[in-house]
């Protein structure tokens, strides 16, 4: 395949060949045709589901246009890969239900526990690309990892990567929901894959899983509801009407896919990257809360969890604090962990404390004391 004129066939076999060695658990390829798309994206950004995140407005129709993001673009290499931690039990979805229900747990997205999924397959992705390049000479490519304005998950859909649940994430009858995915955008004209159908059925359990409502019924997520987006996207002031709805996850929710039936097939990552560090599976709110700006970011150094910053990791934190009232009201621990943040320089985490140690029967002065 070192000629100009490659064969495309063989080329797409060894294409996915080449991703089962890099960690991919699967590959495919297809078309760039999203106008299908279209008018559901205007409409739910019309709608504002959105929320802050600006950047899903911010160029237009171009997210349903490969070929307008990277002229040349004929056909987008779609690939996933599994997530779950190597040691992960077969249980695990009912421990994950059990750590909620505990007010002392911290909770934190399965995902997010290990390394920050974008460098790990951006990576994996860079030398896919490259390997292609080595067997054809030079192409015309791009990579991407949730980087930049592709629809992702559309692409990934209409590949056969899997279908579109409920809860609008990617089903796989083979993996579930539980995989990352990333692709190449590319001038290669190469055979395309048969999408899979939808095999939810009447099943509507992640929407009524879903502890805030954002999942408004089958497709339609509101974004602003969302506790993965309250806990990691927005950036100011979490409202009140969702605190307490929010219990103790302090970065992302996975309630959505735990109740999911097609999860009992999700499988464990092949790569370390993705395995438990700082304890994230285990940690306690007071632990993690007595973590100073330094400790933070050396801890959460190559996590994705960094890019919250600690000041919005503080803020999530006091959210869980506050909700352990409900269970351990008064908590002397806990109301004189939340008390030695009353002070913080961040008026972003004076509230949130404040609002937690109120639910705790403990009234600050916030204005007294940070005069």
């Amino acid at each position: 395949m070192s000629d100009a004129s490659p064969d495309l066939d063989q080329l797409a076999h060894a294409i996915k060949a080449w991703g089962a060695e890099l960690g991919f658990a699967d590959v495919r390829i297809t078309d760039i045709d999203l106008a299908h798309t279209e008018a559901g994206l205007q409409a739910w950004l019309d709608a504002g589901h959105h929320g802050e995140m600006d950047y899903m407005a911010s160029h237009g129709m171009k997210r349903a246009r490969p070929a307008e993001l990277v002229p040349g673009t004929v056909r987008v290499i779609s690939a996933r890969m599994d997530y779950l931690p190597r040691a992960t039990a077969d249980d695990w979805r009912a421990r994950e239900r059990l750590r909620q229900q505990d007010p002392q747990a911290a909770v934190v997205s399965v995902y997010a526990r290990g390394r920050d999924y974008h460098k790990v397959l951006r990576n994996r992705l860079q030398a896919l690309a490259e390997k292609v390049k080595a067997a054809i000479g030079a192409y015309g490519y791009r990579v991407f990892t949730d980087s930049a304005p592709v629809m992702e998950l559309p692409l990934a859909q209409k590949a056969g990567l899997g279908w579109r649940g409920k809860h609008t994430l990617l089903l796989s009858r083979e993996a579930g929901s539980t995989f990352f995915i990333g692709e190449i955008l590319v001038d290669l004209a190469l055979p395309v894959d048969e999408p899979t159908g939808a095999h939810c059925g009447q099943c509507a359990a992640c929407i009524g899983a879903c502890p805030t409502g954002a999942i408004l019924g089958p497709g339609r997520l509101d974004a602003r509801r969302c506790i993965s987006y309250l806990t990691i996207e927005l950036k100011g002031s979490i409202p009140e009407e969702f605190r307490p709805l929010i219990g103790n996850r302090i970065y992302g929710c996975d309630d959505c896919q735990l109740v999911c039936p097609w999860n009992k097939f999700a499988q464990r990552g092949m790569l370390p990257d993705f395995d438990e560090r700082n304890g994230l599976g285990a940690a306690s709110l007071v632990e993690l809360f007595s973590w100073e700006e330094e400790e933070f970011n050396r801890r959460m150094e190559g996590s994705p969890i960094r890019r919250i910053g600690h000041e919005r990791w503080l803020r999530n934190l006091a959210v869980g604090l506050g909700n352990a009232a409900a269970e351990r009201p008064g908590d002397p621990a806990i109301v004189a962990t939340l008390q030695a943040r009353a002070a913080h320089p961040s008026a972003l985490v004076r509230e949130h404390v404040a609002w937690a140690l109120a639910r705790h029967g403990v009234v600050l002065q916030l204005d007294a004391l940070h005069a």
